[in-house]
């Protein structure tokens, strides 16, 4: 019954990403798309760049320290971080539809999100197999989260395609890379996956989301010339990264 549990709040906290591509179904005035696109990728930036330093990255680095002699562990947190960054360069060459970057940068997050999201979801469900509280308690933190990551995800989509089926689709997508994790976890990993192994993939992630904020998503924000809704994204996204981590 544990098992069943688990994996039910993994899938839990996979779909609330779902819920921010709820987004895309708000009518938007023509003379606003440009505001909200500008709001909602200032938004992204925050919560991808706040996730990676307040959470991926001081995680991951205790972990390895603890494994490694520092010397070791320093080579193997700067390798997964700049390898993490090296892999948005490589993926931007592989998507084809280089003539809209607004798609390219909702492909992007889906990719970057998705690699998140297996992590957690492993997570999620060995700490609810151990101990259910815990894994209620890290699935209600997953979603406080997974929700601004899926506007991330269907609001560029949706723009750059006006197909609210591709942006739910890749937002789903994203989602899915938790159960993804657990099922993996129950049915291979169980006994192999261990605190550093997920702290390695972490930073890989993390490398992937600040380099995508600042390379990608700025440069694009910025284009629309919306300064009050570039610092009022940043702000409120901010804003909810301190909550989650006050309440969590």
């Amino acid at each position: 019954m544990n098992t069943l549990n688990a994996f039910l709040i993994s899938t839990l906290a996979g779909m609330s990403t779902l819920l921010g591509g709820i987004i895309i179904f708000f009518k938007i005035d023509n003379n606003k798309i440009n505001k909200f696109i500008t709001f909602c990728l200032s938004f992204s930036i925050a919560i991808m760049i706040g996730i990676s330093i307040t959470d991926l990255i001081p995680s991951s680095l205790f972990t390895i320290l603890l494994e490694y002699k520092i010397s070791k562990a320093l080579i193997i947190i700067l390798l997964s971080l700049i390898l993490g960054s090296i892999s948005v360069f490589i993926i931007n060459k592989l998507i084809k539809n280089n003539d809209d970057s607004l798609y390219k940068l909702g492909i992007l997050s889906m990719i970057a999100l998705l690699l998140h999201n297996f992590p957690e979801g492993i997570a999620t469900f060995i700490g609810s197999v151990q101990d259910i509280n815990l894994g209620l308690k890290l699935s209600l933190a997953i979603m406080f989260h997974n929700i601004p990551e899926g506007i991330s995800i269907a609001v560029p989509i949706y723009y750059a395609t006006k197909s609210k089926k591709k942006a739910l689709t890749t937002t789903l997508l994203s989602g899915l890379a938790e159960p993804l994790g657990a099922l993996i976890a129950y049915l291979f990993l169980k006994n192999y996956i261990n605190d550093t192994m997920i702290s390695i993939v972490l930073l890989f992630v993390a490398g992937i989301m600040i380099t995508l904020s600042i390379e990608e998503m700025l440069p694009k924000a910025l284009s629309y010339k919306e300064n009050k809704h570039i610092y009022l994204g940043l702000i409120i996204g901010i804003v909810l990264i301190i909550i989650n981590h006050f309440i969590f």
